[in-house]
């Protein structure tokens, strides 16, 4: 694999992490496009995650650092016995968000069978999930009035947005920010407000698959041909931290001036033309 073509395909993950139009999705369709297979495909998925989830990171730090107060203060909530803060709660909504999504993960990646997760990262597989939960963005975001903040998210609403992670987890092609999105939305969130709690919510899942993808690398295949290396990791770690922040602030930006709409007609594309026979579908 050439480093041109690495850098592309962490240029294409930073890039589409954040927005609602599956990241896993794009970097399956172009690892697929360059012959990246197999541990190396997963591998570059994993080790982005790092990256993008450093720029969120960067880019939400006052929030980051509430919740981090937040956590603390939970730990000694059973001796102050004192009402949680805003960053309590905060951080309360992010670990119980977690659990089921990073579940659904590992028995993903432990319990299936290798010939059922070929057929689900199919490009047809794809193709449908990226009609399917574009139109659930659609009406989610439509649906009604949207006037919640982060600051009215209870525990029972981080949970069931936080579920729909492990949706993303198995099927190529959902979206896990999109997904999130879309519950908060249905929740009754607002626009901006729904993409900022999906990606506060999203952080420990990022987290634990970048740091799969960093255990990975640590402990190469020797059986594997091609095999990344720690510093190819690096590399595109590095790429996908530039693209995200820029693809977060991009988001945000949009999101304060209009609707999902520009991202339901995109995947609506995307999928229309994977199904009826883009260029690409004769090379898979």
């Amino acid at each position: 694999m050439s480093l041109l073509q690495l850098a592309l395909i962490a240029t294409i993950q930073g890039l589409t992490e954040w927005l609602p139009i599956s990241s896993s999705g794009h970097v399956l369709l172009a690892s697929d496009l360059f012959g990246v297979t197999g541990r190396d495909e997963l591998l570059i998925n994993a080790v982005s995650n790092l990256g993008t989830l450093a720029a969120m990171l960067i880019y939400f730090r006052k929030d980051v650092g509430l919740a981090i107060g937040g956590g603390f203060e939970l730990l000694a909530a059973p001796v102050t016995r004192k009402p949680l803060s805003r960053g309590g709660r905060l951080a309360a909504c992010v670990i119980v968000a977690t659990p089921i999504a990073l579940a659904a993960a590992l028995i993903y990646e432990v319990a299936l069978p290798e010939s059922v997760q070929d057929m689900m990262r199919s490009v047809y597989t794809v193709a449908g999930a990226t009609i399917v939960f574009g139109a659930l963005l659609w009406w989610a975001d439509v649906a009604g009035p949207r006037i919640r903040r982060e600051e009215d998210m209870t525990l029972l609403h981080a949970v069931l947005i936080g579920a729909t992670q492990a949706i993303a987890a198995i099927i190529p092609g959902t979206s896990r920010s999109g997904i999130t999105m879309t519950a908060a939305r249905a929740l009754g969130y607002e626009r901006t407000e729904a993409a900022r709690i999906a990606m506060l919510i999203g952080a420990p899942i990022l987290a634990a698959a970048g740091l799969y993808g960093a255990y990975g690398l640590l402990t190469p295949d020797p059986e594997a041909a091609g095999a990344l290396t720690f510093m190819d990791g690096m590399i595109v770690a590095g790429i996908a931290f530039v693209t995200g922040l820029a693809s977060i602030w991009f988001l945000m930006a949009l999101l304060k001036r209009m609707s999902f709409l520009p991202f339901v007609l995109y995947r609506f594309l995307l999928g229309a033309l994977l199904l009826l026979g883009s260029p690409l579908i004769g090379l898979f």
